[in-house]
């Protein structure tokens, strides 16, 4: 990996430099594209993707970290009670590396840490393993044979890296289509194991596509344990290693470091294992589910396997009823270093809610969590209160505190400081601890000319109405109608308390799938009525003055109302997935682009009727294919605020302004584009600035520009890149201010230096 260099903003040399280099870059030849310093923050909703991970070092008080599916990793920072992000440096190019696997730290060296980095199997993208030997400051980077599955079903199964306790040179690393792999050199490089890999390549569990869709994907070995108690010629001899399968062997275990490979007589192998540890006194617990989730469980158990004699007992503390309403399955397990008997496990798909079961006498007696009396405090994310706990996936108890304990949602994470009370039956209280997560999802970013810094549209959440970024919405997310993913959202330019937004109905709360506001965004309703019965998701466009709407559902054509979504009626003359976008200056005029076909259409009676034109480009009209994600800003038509029939076209591999009727011209040297947007005009100009996220001259990046896209300036730095960026749009109340919205890591928003 390239070495990491960090300009301290305090360098007054390095300032003045660049504040020369940002009065002057439009005057300056662009065979190097200008840059200036910006200062990023997370806008605060804190969580909201899963926490699939968590690993305690076992032998440093507060040494933590977890993983996440697809927003990178987080190491814990005791002092200031917040998540610190370990992956923003990571470039478009290298997007599938932020989902992370595993992590695996060195118990006898408290420095080295390892994760294992890959989003989907099915990409055709890196899979590497980042190494540290500094907790994560920096890292070294080894593109490695196998695959990764960070974001597919059994994620939150592990961990599938282990480092050898008796030896730090030695990793193992289980692999959901290549089967077991061993290093050892501190994991520069790796070695196919002999003997249990080729146990793991059944394809028997339903995985998912980076494209969404499902297919069949083996979800290989999930965990790798050693006995640190076993040594033979300077490593381990006893290690097991869990395999996602049922209904044949699926734990293995070698007696002698690795070389041979057996199951264990008298396994259970209805299910397939889910989660397992390690107990100080030689018992092995071990988590059971029928599928190895997030998709839904209908059976499970847990079981507790004595190494030293060799024997199996089933210590479930609630048995399934497979095909009836209390069909579920188990999750995860943890256990008490310091008291080795005792441990919790979770369930996972229960009905009425999941439950955490705890133990302190191996198994043999269970009290529960939640339904003793267990308690939230969802004060840190107040949106999580509409939301439920789902997802429990992975559980630790603190080595150094039996009342600390952490459990992972698909939202982020909960904490206690009591979990003994439920040993005198007493409850227990389960704060948010997501302070420094964030993993949403950005679809779409609105930033209206009056009112609110942002209001934003994300997956899974809805989205919010940000009053202020540096605080969660003390609201929660939307509500009236709660959506689960919010597709777009958008304001009339000239009466920017008219918002309307579309996405698709909450299945905790529903309500519909499309809201809107007269308020700014202070309170919110549905329409009394839809284009269709099951209308839903797509894009929406609202005039200038907001008197008119034109909501294109998912894969529909667009409707437009003229009531406040009491009647709608079919725009017929526009093809069926058409994105409109209205004037920002004139409430007759709308927009819509047929890209692939060439053809761009008008509206002047309020998208009552479009003329159909030519779509006039400079060069060929593109071909359909590759051309980024489909979320994204690309590939769609513009109108700039302010300025009627102002258009602008930021195509994916470049860049187009110009008016209905007239051909497009190109602008710049954009050579790639992944999102665009407008902010305030800078103090010298009368015309909204540019933003840009993508490639100019050979630069990646996100970018600004103050005069019309002639001449550019890169606002990021190589330490915030976030891989894949979907959305951005600048303020326009306060010139240079950004929002950026990440898949995965939340939105931003940047301020000059």
């Amino acid at each position: 990996m390239k070495p990491i260099i960090k300009l301290s903003a305090n360098n007054r040399t390095f300032k003045i430099a660049l504040l020369v280099v940002s009065l002057f870059w439009g005057f300056t030849a662009n065979a190097q594209v200008a840059s200036q310093p910006y200062r990023w923050k997370n806008v605060q909703i804190r969580g909201g993707g899963f926490v699939d991970g968590l690993v305690y070092h076992p032998k440093e008080k507060d040494l933590l970290y977890c993983r996440t599916d697809m927003g990178g990793a987080y190491k814990w920072n005791k002092d200031i009670k917040a998540w610190e992000p370990l992956l923003d440096w990571i470039s478009y190019k290298d997007y599938n590396l932020v989902g992370v696997e595993s992590i695996a730290l060195d118990p006898s060296d408290p420095n080295m840490l390892y994760m294992a980095c890959g989003t989907y199997t099915s990409l055709t993208g890196p899979n590497a393993v980042m190494i540290s030997d500094n907790r994560g400051k920096t890292f070294k980077r080894v593109d490695v044979p196998f695959h990764m599955g960070g974001n597919e079903n059994g994620r939150g199964n592990g961990e599938r890296m282990a480092v050898d306790p008796n030896n730090g040179n030695i990793l193992y690393m289980g692999t959901r289509l290549d089967g077991l792999w061993r290093s050892e050199d501190k994991a520069a490089t790796w070695n196919r194991v002999t003997g249990i890999s080729e146990k793991a390549m059944q394809p028997d569990t339903p995985g998912m596509t980076a494209q969404g869709r499902r297919r069949m994907r083996p979800n290989g070995i999930i965990f790798v344990i050693f006995d640190p108690n076993s040594k033979m010629n300077g490593r381990s001899a006893v290690i097991y290693a869990g395999i996602s399968q049922k209904g044949k062997e699926n734990l293995y275990r070698s007696t002698d470091g690795g070389a041979n490979w057996l199951p264990i007589p008298g396994e259970p192998t209805a299910n397939m294992p889910t989660h397992a540890v390690l107990a100080g006194d030689g018992i092995l617990y071990i988590t059971y589910g029928n599928t190895p989730g997030p998709t839904p469980m209908t059976d499970g158990a847990v079981y507790a396997f004595n190494t030293k004699k060799q024997s199996w007992k089933d210590i479930t503390p609630v048995k399934p009823q497979p095909d009836t309403k209390h069909a579920f399955g188990y999750a995860a397990v943890a256990i008490d270093p310091q008291h080795p008997q005792s441990l919790i496990v979770s369930t996972f798909h229960k009905a009425g809610g999941d439950d955490i079961f705890r133990s302190i006498d191996g198994g043999s007696t269970w009290k529960p969590v939640f339904g003793g009396g267990g308690k939230f405090d969802y004060r840190i994310a107040p949106y999580v209160s509409h939301t439920g706990i789902h997802w429990l996936f992975d559980m630790e108890i603190d080595p150094f505190n039996p009342n600390h304990a952490i459990f992972t949602t698909g939202y982020g994470l909960h904490d206690t400081f009591d979990l003994t009370d439920v040993d005198r039956d007493k409850p227990t209280t389960w704060s948010v601890m997501n302070t420094g997560i964030e993993e949403t999802v950005g679809l779409e970013l609105l930033s209206p000319p009056k009112g609110v810094p942002l209001i934003s549209a994300i997956g899974d959440y809805g989205g919010f109405v940000h009053q202020n970024l540096d605080k969660p919405s003390p609201e929660g997310n939307f509500l009236n109608p709660h959506f689960g993913n919010t597709d777009g959202v958008s304001c009339a330019w000239q009466n920017s308390k008219v918002i309307v937004r579309v996405g698709e109905a909450s299945t905790q709360v529903g309500g519909g799938n499309i809201g809107y506001s007269l308020n700014g965004g202070q309170s919110w309703q549905p329409t009394s009525a839809t284009p269709q019965p099951d209308s839903h998701g797509g894009s929406i466009a609202v005039s200038a003055n907001g008197d008119s709407w034109i909501w294109t559902p998912a894969n529909s054509i667009p409707y437009v109302t003229f009531n406040n979504g009491e009647s709608w009626t079919a725009i017929t003359n526009l093809p069926a997935r058409t994105r409109v976008v209205a004037d920002a200056v004139n409430p007759a005029k709308f927009y819509a682009m047929a890209l692939f076909d060439g053809s761009l259409f008008t509206s002047t009676d309020s998208g009552k009727t479009f003329a159909q034109q030519k779509l006039m480009l400079p060069n060929p009209l593109p071909q359909r294919g590759f051309r980024g994600d489909t979320r994204g800003g690309q590939d769609r038509l513009y109108t700039t605020p302010g300025n009627e029939g102002d258009l602008w076209l930021p195509l994916f591999d470049g860049l187009y302004h110009g008016a209905a009727g007239q051909e497009f011209k190109q602008v710049g040297k954009v050579q790639e584009i992944h999102a665009f947007g407008f902010g305030k005009a800078a103090p010298a100009s009368n015309y909204p600035a540019l933003y840009l996220v993508g490639t100019i001259d050979g630069v990646d990046g996100i970018f600004r520009s103050d005069n019309k896209g002639e001449n550019w300036v890169r606002i990021n730095d190589d330490q915030h890149r976030w891989g894949l960026v979907l959305q951005i749009t600048g303020d326009p109340k306060k010139y240079g201010r950004v929002y950026v919205g990440t898949h995965g890591r939340g939105i931003f928003y940047g301020d000059i230096n």
